[in-house]
């Protein structure tokens, strides 16, 4: 078996490190008892974890996040799905260029997109809504899922359907049966990774959020912009402790490398 030397694992580190360190240095500064970002060095505190709950603005753009977050990732999975299995099952005129129209999000900033959903929404009317701003979430997460769901049926054999088709099964039996289960890693890795994408969009959000819709990363935003206390390093930790804890009950229960490598 082949071993890593000491250059291989020093740059493991080093890199280890720099994704790391940031966290620290949020998660430290959330402890200071003082009213300025800065780490503490003789006392800590949590006042800065109460003040979130003293903050009915924070809780409810939190709540949502997540409602937002869990919405949108179920919608773009509903539509990642039935497309992948076009996609992948299927050679017709167009496809490659199908292929790009649907990954095109990923390639466009999304200040573009931002400013692009706030020019169409006016247009139509929907300006400051929720479904305006269910929409857009859909439409930017929707590349993450569908990529997900087809690594998924790539890997898996056809010719298992085409054994189940050749013993009398429907072709809605073989989905159900045959299919789907094959499908489970990649959209159940295309959820999570939908949901965080969501929960984290910030820079288009920004846009077509009102006071009424605003998401906790908009919030934090403008938080910032108005103060500079460490209430947003207390929120920070929060939501890399609740990520954290996520992620580690998915792998407990499902397993991290089969929902996303798609491994057995």
């Amino acid at each position: 078996m082949n071993r890593n030397g000491p250059v291989a694992l020093l740059c493991h580190s080093l890199f280890v490190v720099f994704m790391l360190a940031p966290l620290i240095v949020v998660m430290w500064m959330s402890l200071t008892p003082s009213n300025l970002l800065s780490l503490p060095t003789t006392s800590f505190s949590l006042r800065w974890f109460k003040a979130i709950l003293a903050n009915p603005q924070f809780v409810s753009a939190f709540w949502m996040s997540i409602v937002l977050g869990v919405v949108a990732a179920t919608c773009a999975m509903a539509l990642a799905v039935p497309a992948a299995l076009a996609l992948a099952r299927h050679n017709f005129a167009g496809r490659e260029a199908l292929v790009g129209l649907f990954l095109s999000p990923l390639i466009i900033p999304h200040v573009v997109l931002g400013v692009a959903f706030l020019r169409f929404f006016t247009q139509v009317n929907i300006t400051g809504s929720t479904a305006g701003l269910l929409a857009s979430h859909v439409l930017i997460i929707f590349p993450y899922g569908l990529r997900l769901v087809l690594a998924a049926l790539t890997a898996a054999d056809p010719a298992i359907e085409r054994a189940a088709i050749s013993l009398g099964a429907s072709s809605w039996t073989v989905f159900r049966r045959v299919v789907f289960p094959l499908m489970i890693p990649g959209v159940a890795g295309g959820w999570v990774i939908s949901f965080i994408q969501s929960f984290d969009e910030v820079t288009m959000t920004v846009f077509v959020a009102t006071p009424s819709s605003m998401t906790l990363p908009v919030k934090m935003y403008h938080y910032i912009e108005e103060s500079i206390d460490p209430l947003v390093a207390s929120v920070s930790t929060v939501v890399i402790l609740l990520t954290f804890l996520l992620m580690l009950l998915v792998d407990r229960i499902y397993g991290l490398d089969r929902m996303l490598v798609g491994k057995g």
